[in-house]
């Protein structure tokens, strides 16, 4: 009973503290990080602290359905950190979508920050527009030590009898979701020569992947590379196929595995969610992921140091790209607004 008294109490806490405002503030830009590292200003950044402190917002408002307040500006562009974990994403973006002080029917998504990187792709400080965003825990899993020795590794799809195949079966239908592509690509033509910030100490991780994995040797660099989200922070060589294998078995070979992290699936889930209710627009959701380390440990090394090893140079480098090539994307949309209110921009726009 204590459960329901405070259920039935609730509408009234939100009432009182989210009043509903004459007319909805108009919202052109969210942008969407996932932690923070202690404050929000004056400590060491997270992914939304470089936000707060760099993005000139002026209003600063109370958001008691989620972790972090939300900064606003009079132009349009909030920011917003859900916390980390897909359980978190979900229940920060649907509290979001439904706060009656926005209007975010016109609102264009950019979801920033960092991740785990497959070395086959790209390089430690690298950063990657997604064109697809798949679910990595809708699954079956089993015990490493119980795995058949004909099964490359322990996780199978839902209604599947094995890994690496779909079987007719029960499954659910958001374990995949596919971006604008021609937003995505707008994005990344947009950004592909913005400079990314480099570190000695990533330079000196990434040579260790020379010569099998010559991208992962690059100085940081801008492409597209898609997003596979999941609770469990996953690492090693084997769980790195799996990721490849687990999202062309998805998307009918169309993904590439190429970032991991722990929101995006929820993110993109709960705006989809709201875009069936007219909330949101799917079609303007952009997510660029930078990476901060890689999803494999280098050729030789033990996967069991690698999973909890320092990232090279603190992760900040991917930190500051990730800000560095979202706001680029944040001030063209604000600055291209007349047209960008109606029709969302593309290559040969």
């Amino acid at each position: 009973m204590m459960f329901r008294r405070i259920l039935l109490s609730l509408p009234l806490l939100v009432s009182f503290v989210l009043p509903v405002l004459a007319e909805p503030w108009p919202i052109k830009v969210v942008v969407v990080s996932m932690f923070e590292i202690g404050e929000d200003t004056g400590d060491t950044a997270g992914e939304f602290q470089r936000w707060v402190e760099r993005g000139n917002f002026t209003n600063q408002l109370d958001f008691p359905l989620g972790l972090h307040d939300i900064y606003h500006r009079d132009d349009g562009v909030m920011v917003i950190c859900t916390a980390g974990g897909v359980t978190n994403a979900t229940a920060t973006i649907m509290a979001l979508g439904q706060d009656a002080r926005f209007d975010l029917s016109k609102a264009y998504w950019v979801i920033a920050g960092i991740a785990g990187a497959d070395p086959q792709d790209c390089s430690l400080g690298s950063a990657a527009w997604a064109k697809w965003v798949v679910d990595g825990d809708l699954a079956y899993e089993i015990d490493g030590r119980e795995i058949p020795a004909d099964w490359e590794y322990g996780f199978i799809a839902l209604g599947a009898k094995r890994p690496n195949t779909l079987e007719d079966g029960w499954t659910v239908e958001t374990i995949a979701y596919e971006l604008n592509r021609d937003l995505v690509e707008w994005a990344f033509e947009l950004t592909k020569d913005v400079p990314l910030p480099d570190h000695p100490e990533m330079a000196e991780f990434r040579a260790q992947f020379l010569p099998d994995f010559p991208n992962a040797a690059k100085p940081p660099f801008v492409l597209m590379g898609d997003s596979l989200g999941s609770s469990t922070y996953w690492h090693g060589a084997l769980l790195n196929q799996w990721a490849n294998d687990w999202m062309k078995l998805h998307t009918a070979g169309a993904a590439n595995f190429v970032m991991s992290n722990m929101e995006d699936n929820g993110t993109v889930t709960a705006l989809w969610r709201l875009s069936r209710a007219g909330l949101v627009d799917p079609q303007r959701v952009l997510v660029l992921r930078t990476a901060s380390n890689f999803s494999m440990p280098p050729p030789g090394k033990d996967a069991g140091w690698s999973t909890t090893a320092p990232y090279p140079a603190g992760g900040q480098p991917a930190g500051e790209s990730a800000y560095l090539v979202a706001n680029t994307v944040v001030e063209a949309l604000v600055a291209g607004w007349n047209d960008f209110e109606s029709d969302t921009p593309s290559v040969n726009y």
